[in-house]
């Protein structure tokens, strides 16, 4: 990874009786299923978090709409319904694999457009978390959901918790999320993403590692000094990484609230490098246990040319933890 530095640490602040509650809550989990071995993965996480949190969790699976005919006709009976009654087998050999005896769950058989049946689920339900799982490292429609996957991500007014072809398979009592990454690019999303990273590790009391990296090319922001000699665009260019690392690093640390209740100093790393090949160093070298991580509908201003999208599933794809995501 190129000129990649870890900022000083700094204390981990004193709790403080009169803190404010949490913005977010786990109280209800949906798991969103197709019945595929990346789910049944994901459902390992969803249990353990669930778990954890004392949470309700609900298992949901859509059934594709039927076949449009020129002829309207009235819908199938359930007893003569295939794909329902299939769908029925399987949900009901997952609940009865599954160690869901000591959780508050339940398992919903509804038939529509993937994303259709979440998003009104999500609602209804009151849902905190969405986990899914995926499949291959191919394209957005390798993803478990199939080619919804993208929108599913995009659209969920909820944070996502995905489980990536890289992950290990939950074990029980396991998946404390022990060091936690958070990537920040200082968007929206990011924003919103950095209330889940440090009550996740104050709950799982965990490692915070807070990341920022800036491009390595800065071509656009160079002065006309930059195309002379060569020992003038190197000296510019030194400078000019030096001043975005300390500037990253000084907004890492204003992130942190000082009624913060970390168990440990929170760690900062601040460099130049490419996304998404930077995240993931970093997330190796770590030994990061969960990513956390903004998911900005538009790209930042100096992302311009990158697809927000395609740096998240790259990330998701090739992370060998789980990633959670927050739209802005």
């Amino acid at each position: 990874m190129s000129a990649l530095t870890a900022a000083p640490n700094q204390p981990a602040s004193q709790p403080n009786p009169s803190r404010k509650p949490k913005l977010f809550s786990f109280r209800h989990i949906l798991l969103a299923t197709d019945f595929s071995p990346a789910s049944e993965r994901a459902l390992g996480y969803a249990i353990t978090l669930a778990r954890h949190y004392g949470s309700e969790l609900s298992i949901v699976h859509s059934i594709a709409p039927e076949r449009r005919d020129p002829i309207p006709l009235e819908p199938l009976p359930r007893e003569l319904n295939r794909a329902w009654l299939e769908a029925e087998r399987h949900m009901q050999d997952l609940v009865e694999a599954a160690p869901l005896r000591d959780l508050n769950h339940h398992s919903l058989l509804e038939q529509g457009p993937v994303w259709g049946v979440l998003a009104s689920v999500i609602q209804r339900e009151k849902i905190g978390l969405l986990v899914l799982g995926t499949r291959g490292r191919g394209g957005l429609k390798k993803l478990a959901l199939g080619s919804v996957a993208e929108e599913v991500l995009r659209l969920a007014p909820c944070a996502v918790l995905t489980i990536g072809p890289q992950v290990p398979v939950a074990l029980p009592g396991g998946n404390e999320f022990r060091r936690i990454l958070f990537a920040s690019d200082f968007g929206p999303a990011a924003a919103k993403a950095f209330p889940y990273a440090l009550s996740l590790a104050e709950d799982y009391r965990s490692q915070l590692v807070l990341l920022h990296l800036a491009p390595p090319m800065p071509a656009p922001d160079l002065s006309p000094a930059a195309y002379g000699p060569s020992n003038y665009a190197a000296e510019e260019f030194a400078v000019w990484q030096h001043t975005m690392r300390e500037e990253g690093k000084r907004k890492l640390q204003e992130l942190l609230p000082l009624d913060s209740r970390l168990a440990a100093d929170p760690q900062y790393a601040v460099g130049c490098d490419f996304l998404p090949e930077g995240i993931l160093d970093v997330a190796a070298s770590r030994q990061i246990e969960l990513i956390v991580m903004g998911a900005n509908r538009t790209s930042s201003p100096w992302a311009a040319a990158h697809l927000p999208w395609a740096l998240t599933h790259a990330v998701i794809s090739q992370a060998k933890c789980p990633v959670l995501t927050v739209s802005d």
